[in-house]
């Protein structure tokens, strides 16, 4: 009789141990299990924010883009990760016809306006590519490009810089010189807020937002931001009766940076542009490349010599606040141009064709 309660204390010890080994087991089963999935579902998540952390470039051209090849040679490789939105003449059409990049195909706005040089209605497009853009909750920045620009650096570079910092690119400065300002601005526009800079900005969703929303100062641009009358432009506006009480005022080139500084948010600006436009022609002797506009590079221009030049440029000094801006990227010295204007077709792919882009 001891003999069987001895045995049968013996199976119930043998039996709970198992139990245990088995619970424990089990603890250790589930818990490698949670943190398998947890790790599955970290990466998905680390994955779909990358995914839908994306650049929307927005392109102004007269009609179709002499430079979709180069563009096409970029996008490669960054699905996912950028949107393209396109404001031409209306009714212009973005089909196999008219690109030879899948990346524009159907990708032109559907309400775009005609477009004129020194006309508010340059800013108008601007707007209205922005209204586009924002649409799409995944587009965070947003880069103006024209229909001359070239990217200087591969994608993932360029991606990497712009995403790297969460300031928007104006360039923005005091214009304090030619005296665009004009006083019927005030008060609703004080001079102290009136800023001169390029248009080829980059914007954050927060900023991209403030120029959509604006019902303030977009009016008064339209009303009193006008170009000066050109001889080339007497059959489209009469002459005024005193042209040294005309304002020259570009609208492009004050549009946002005025707008921004009126609406607080300088701070949150890196006052540099993104886009390179060679200004300096004083020397040159071809009458084409002098004027109110950036020289343009021809077929002969485009070596690899100019390209890098451009990308060597590392501080930008602004003149009328003497100002010496320093190029950085994450806090580290880096070059200050990510694109580069005005480049002809020929131009553009002579430098793809000698690999001085690196796409």
């Amino acid at each position: 009789m001891k003999r069987k309660v001895a045995q049968s204390k013996s199976n119930y010890k043998w039996k709970r141990k198992l139990l245990v080994v088995m619970f424990v087991g089990f603890c250790f089963g589930s818990l490698f299990f949670m943190q398998n999935q947890y790790s599955r579902v970290m990466t998905m998540a680390s994955s779909l924010s990358v995914q839908k952390t994306k650049i929307a470039f927005l392109f102004i051209a007269r009609n179709r883009l002499p430079l979709d090849i180069v563009w096409d040679d970029f996008f490669q490789g960054g699905e996912n990760k950028f949107s393209v939105y396109v404001h031409s003449r209306p009714g212009f059409l973005f089909n196999k016809a008219t690109t030879r990049s899948a990346y524009f195909l159907n990708r032109q706005v559907n309400d775009s306006i005609q477009v004129d040089w020194g006309e508010a209605t340059m800013i108008e497009a601007e707007r209205i590519l922005l209204k586009h853009a924002l649409k799409d909750t995944d587009n965070k920045r947003f880069v103006f490009l024209s229909d001359s620009c070239i990217p200087l650096h591969n994608f993932s570079y360029i991606y990497d810089y712009i995403m790297s910092t969460s300031t928007s690119f104006v360039d923005s400065f005091a214009d304090t010189k030619e005296g665009r300002y004009n006083p019927k601005m005030d008060p609703v526009i004080p001079v102290h807020n009136w800023r001169k800079g390029s248009q080829w900005v980059v914007l954050t969703r927060k900023h991209a937002e403030v120029v959509v929303k604006d019902d303030v100062v977009f009016p008064i641009f339209q009303l009193h931001c006008k170009r000066k009358s050109l001889p080339e432009f007497w059959r489209d506006r009469p002459l005024p009766a005193d042209g040294s009480k005309e304002h020259n005022c570009i609208p492009d080139e004050h549009y946002v940076q005025t707008l921004l500084a009126q609406e607080g948010h300088e701070a949150e600006l890196t006052r540099r542009s993104l886009t390179h436009s060679s200004w300096d022609l004083s020397s040159s002797k071809d009458r084409e490349r002098r004027g109110w506009h950036p020289v343009t590079y021809k077929y002969s221009d485009a070596t690899p010599e100019l390209i890098q030049s451009i990308k060597e440029i590392d501080n930008i000094y602004y003149e009328t606040e003497y100002r010496r801006e320093w190029c950085t990227s994450r806090g580290k010295p880096a070059p200050c141009f990510l694109f580069a204007r005005k480049f002809t077709r020929p131009a553009a792919l002579r430098l793809v064709n000698t690999s001085a882009l690196e796409l």
